[in-house]
């Protein structure tokens, strides 16, 4: 049944000029911190499996709070400018959102029930937690510089800190959940053994390439925030075959140039292919609307016009950053000003990327 405090009329665009850069897509929930996410959360639980304990999910919440924060023993807390709370926050909504879609219209054999929405939520709020530094680890300076492997760091955070919240019987199913997030495994190598545990991931992927795509600040956001993280990873900068450094992007602005036909041809196979067009199912909840592909298409029209126009001053949209982090933004600009200067005293030549265009998704890679 439809959430009755969220329905909207089909003239309504989910995609208001007064949406709130910090809300979800409905402009009706706060990103700003994880009460305000799990409050949804739960209610979406009590609707769907009213039966249901909603403990492990609550905990969970809470443990998100304190790794995120910093205040989890033995880690630094959240300090990816891109890849920032409100992101995991957003995708966790977005996955509970998709559970509950198909559950409320699922017959009682294809329905995944509670049991595997528990998993299914803990592994979307965990999905990057691969990101954050231990304390004792000096090689790197920001969490950005795992991108490359942050998947397979958070299989390993969610491998210890499952039996901690007596799901250690989730283990196996969970650390390969997590993969339908990214691209440093195969979707073909993911090996489960339920169908309904692919769905399951089906949904996880699928709610992490929406909530980014469809954010209010999205195209800020990649020029702004992912831009740095790319440079930080050695993504937008990276040694080729050859042993030679070449530029894949040159600017968060040159990373936006390929974000049209990342779309296109990447997103939505993998939307639509891979993962089955789950996200249809949200029309369950807003009477056949869907608020995430909405607000999707109006930011890649939106970026096409800038494209063809060359007017980048349009995007001027300001959204906060929720990290650990006193002063975020200044941090990640500082490292990345440090790298290119360190690249430039290396005195390597920098070669451009043969056609100008990179190789890399103008989208978090998980």
């Amino acid at each position: 049944m439809p959430l009755d405090n969220h329905i909207f009329s089909p003239e309504q665009r989910f995609e208001p000029q007064d949406r709130r850069a910090d809300y979800d897509v409905t402009n009706l929930v706060s990103l700003r911190s994880a009460d305000s996410v799990r409050r949804e959360v739960r209610k979406l639980f009590e609707q769907t499996w009213p039966a249901a304990s909603f403990d492990q999910v609550w905990l969970a919440f809470y443990d998100f709070e304190r790794l995120f924060n910093g205040t989890m023993p033995g880690f630094e807390g959240c300090d990816t400018v891109y890849h920032d709370i409100q992101h995991s926050l957003d995708m966790s909504l977005c996955v509970a959102r998709l559970l509950a879609a198909h559950d409320q219209q699922a017959d009682k054999e294809s329905a995944l029930g509670p049991e595997k929405a528990t998993v299914g939520m803990i592994v979307a709020l965990f999905h990057d937690s691969g990101y954050m530094r231990s304390n004792d680890d000096d090689s790197v300076s920001n969490g950005a510089e795992y991108t490359l492997w942050h998947i397979a760091r958070s299989a390993e955070f969610l491998r210890g800190y499952l039996p901690t919240i007596g799901m250690a019987r989730s283990l196996n199913i969970a650390t390969e959940l997590v993969h339908f997030t990214g691209y440093e495994k195969d979707l073909d190598e993911i090996e489960l053994d339920d169908p309904k545990d692919y769905l399951l991931g089906h949904m996880i992927g699928t709610a992490d390439l929406l909530v980014q795509m469809a954010d209010r600040c999205y195209l800020e956001k990649c020029r702004d925030r992912l831009y740095p993280e790319f440079v930080l990873a050695g993504i937008a900068i990276a040694d080729d075959p050859n042993g030679d450094k070449r530029v894949y992007y040159q600017s968060g602005e040159d990373l936006l140039r390929q974000t049209p036909d990342f779309y296109h041809n990447i997103v939505l196979n993998r939307l639509n292919d891979a993962f089955g067009r789950v996200y249809e199912q949200l029309g369950t909840l807003y009477n056949g609307r869907n608020p995430y592909m909405e607000c999707i298409e109006r930011n890649i029209v939106h970026l096409e016009k800038i494209i063809a126009s060359g007017e980048w001053l349009q995007l001027r949209r300001t959204a906060p950053c929720f990290t650990s982090l006193k002063e975020p933004l200044a941090t990640s600009n500082s490292l990345v000003n440090r790298y290119l200067q360190d690249l430039r005293r290396s005195g390597k030549e920098l070669l451009l990327n043969p056609g100008g265009s990179g190789s890399q998704p103008a989208i978090g890679l998980g």
